[in-house]
């Protein structure tokens, strides 16, 4: 009756980081940690848990002599957000 839930984008943190990047494609870890006001040790956790589940792509790289990253969207994710999001819909409107 229910489908189960991906307990990877289950968490508030990582599902506000896939929220984001489903939006721009990508961004730069100031940019989500400023859009979800986590600290910077948390965000890097939930980052590196969606980076291993193949639903984002890290780019670390210098940008003016200081280190920049960028998180992006992969196709996995893309797919698995889509799927979370029918799921909830579907949680929503069972009578």
């Amino acid at each position: 009756m229910f489908k189960e839930l991906d307990p990877i984008l289950h968490s508030q943190l990582r599902l506000a980081v896939m929220s984001l990047l489903i939006g721009v494609k990508e961004a730069e870890f100031t940019y989500l940690k400023e859009k979800t006001n986590a600290t910077a040790g948390n965000l890097s956790v939930q980052i590196q848990k969606l980076k291993e589940a193949e639903y984002i792509e890290v780019v670390k790289q210098f940008k003016d002599n200081y280190p920049q990253t960028i998180c992006k969207i992969t196709t996995k994710g893309i797919g698995a957000f889509e799927t979370y999001v029918n799921a909830l819909q579907d949680y929503l409107n069972i009578k």
